[in-house]
């Protein structure tokens, strides 16, 4: 079955992970990290892409993003690709490829999941137990948005300043956010959605998506496409179901 192209489209959020190659780490020390985002600074901004939530796990990376344009992902990480491993194998004394194949993504409404995703990439390193809470990891976006320091990579989103007027207001009302556990539903959703590459929204913002796009939406139900016998079945069945007994 041929792989389907990603649905990108510019001013849209966009839900990003990228693994390293048979679960390998891309990071060895902090170093490594540093470098990852000196590189991805620059190059979002030459894509012109804004990168409003990050977390650079042992062996992934998570990004929440908003391209201006189409294709802005997909330069931007093709980018970051030369750029880091070309450095990772020269400091580490290797060679060869760091990322499995391509990197995911996922077209997200930003209504109803931008906040939940910024949430669920916060709460990797603690799903991880690598800390017990989002604070202690240092190498996410989390301590931006609580006000513990300000990240040069992070463009905030406007739904982050629906929060509160002052930058106190928004800091504490974000922090509020994790006083509440992330859904089981809403973790799965996110992750599925990524790694299969569907959107993921609100039955209307499918809709309005589906306007757009020629590209299927969703999965497609396994097994034989119903007869028209088949259909006419279910139609009866359905008839003597509703007959008053």
């Amino acid at each position: 079955m041929a792989r389907l192209p990603r649905l990108v489209m510019g001013g849209q959020a966009h839900h990003v992970i990228q693994r390293g190659h048979n679960r390998q780490p891309v990071f060895l020390e902090d170093q490594d990290r540093r470098k990852y985002l000196e590189f991805l600074r620059e190059v979002s901004a030459n894509c012109k892409v804004a990168i409003h939530a990050y977390v650079l796990m042992d062996n992934h990376v998570h990004l929440l993003v908003t391209p201006d344009e189409a294709d802005g992902i997909s330069r931007m990480m093709q980018a970051q690709g030369r750029n880091y491993v070309a450095w990772f194998n020269h400091r580490h004394g290797r060679s060869g490829t760091l990322w499995e194949g391509r990197f995911r993504a996922s077209l997200i409404d930003s209504e109803r999941y931008f906040m939940t995703c910024m949430r669920y990439i916060d709460l990797n390193p603690v799903r991880a137990g690598l800390v017990t809470q989002c604070l202690d990891f240092a190498w996410s976006s989390h301590g931006h948005y609580i006000g513990q320091r300000s990240d040069a990579v992070i463009t905030e989103h406007p739904l982050f300043w629906t929060l509160g007027n002052t930058p106190f207001e928004r800091d504490a009302a974000y922090k509020a956010l994790f006083d509440a556990e992330l859904s089981t539903g809403d973790q799965k959703a996110l992750t599925d959605s990524a790694l299969k590459g569907w959107p993921l929204g609100s039955a209307g913002f499918l809709a309005e998506l589906a306007g757009q796009t020629d590209r299927p939406l969703q999965a497609r139900k396994r097994g034989r496409p119903p007869t028209v016998a088949s259909r006419l079945r279910a139609s009866n069945d359905s008839i003597n179901d509703s007959d008053p007994i």
